[in-house]
């Protein structure tokens, strides 16, 4: 069967579980971008092609890429630091800190207990999240479900990669000018002004469309395949939640897809059939921060307005793996 038929099957034998013991909510952003801007041109110019074809394929202007000596864990702690500045919180009081990345400093340790330890959170529990670009999302669903359980009451979900300065391959057209560096962190805890809805998840078994191997250690892709997939995948993950929350398109206030390129982002509008401020683009600038886009895409939208006081917003995204998912936020309502 077709991705794009999944909406049209009948339920899965066994169908998503609704359980939950207290609601878990999001009460504070934070994003960390490094501060060299790489644009088209140099790019442009090593691939042999002229910068506006870049821009047309991708939707990308630029993207930000960390420098010497500056490493995923560094955006990480200062998303972190900035999101829990944001919500109030004493890092000695964080439960647990999860950091979704393709893209650790170190094999071992992981970036998490880094992370954790230097920004004071001694006591929390700390670990990786591996889902490519589907980190985050997957990251909420663990931090949420720890927070629902009563295992945890406060949790820092960051979500960081720097795939574009560490494992990007500036001779290739396919990938050279998509990825850029980031993190964007999220504070977990029962309550707080978005509540954390349902979340799906899922995967499949595609290894040589789009990897990272340990021969070459840089990003290989075959774009046209990952394109379709990427906006298939994102269509039903969604087209499945909003059936799980009893819920139409119409309902959501803002969507905010995988920030993977331009034309898919398009493609993904183009599916619902919504109007551009609908839909989250911060692509332009920021290019494909992998498991940072959804974090740093709400941080954004945050900052210019666009998340509701009473509404919903849609998160989806798709990734290595592969891998996909949607969730939802609730605001200013009863949780779903």
């Amino acid at each position: 069967m077709h991705p794009s038929e999944l909406a049209l099957a009948p339920a899965p034998v066994a169908p998503r579980i609704r359980s939950r013991l207290r609601t878990a909510g999001i009460i504070g952003f934070g994003r960390a971008l490094p501060a060299n801007v790489v644009e088209n041109a140099p790019i442009a110019e090593r691939i042999g092609v002229e910068p506006t074809w870049i821009t047309k394929r991708t939707g990308i202007s630029a993207r930000r890429r960390a420098g010497d000596g500056e490493g995923l864990s560094d955006l990480a702690i200062e998303a972190g630091s900035r999101a829990l500045a944001a919500a109030g919180l004493n890092p000695a009081y964080v439960d647990a800190v999860l950091v979704a990345t393709s893209s650790a400093d170190d094999v071992v340790p992981q970036a998490a207990p880094i992370v954790a330890g230097a920004l004071g959170a001694d006591r929390a529990m700390a670990w990786d999240v591996g889902l490519a670009c589907t980190g985050f999302l997957a990251g909420l669903q663990q931090g949420a479900s720890l927070i629902e359980s009563g295992r945890a009451n406060t949790v820092l979900l960051i979500g960081g990669d720097v795939l574009g300065s560490r494992y990007t391959d500036d001779d290739d057209r396919q990938t050279a000018a998509l990825f850029g560096d980031g993190a964007g962190a999220a504070v977990l805890a029962p309550g707080g002004p978005a509540s954390i809805g349902p979340v799906v998840l899922g995967v499949n078994s595609e290894r040589d469309v789009l990897y990272i191997d340990r021969a070459e250690n840089v990003v290989r892709m075959d774009g046209r395949h990952v394109y379709q997939e990427a906006v298939d995948h994102m269509e039903c993950s969604c087209r499945e939640l909003l059936q799980f929350a009893e819920l139409g398109i119409d309902d959501i206030d803002l969507v905010i897809a995988h920030q993977a390129n331009g034309r898919i982002i398009n493609a993904v509008r183009e599916r619902f059939g919504l109007e551009p401020d609908r839909v989250a683009d911060y692509v332009a600038d920021l290019g494909n921060t992998s498991a940072a886009s959804i974090p740093l895409a709400l941080s954004l939208a945050e900052d210019d307005g666009r998340l509701p006081a009473a509404g919903h917003v849609l998160l989806t995204a798709f990734g290595a793996g592969f891998s996909w998912g949607a969730a939802l936020l609730t605001y200013g309502g009863d949780p779903l």
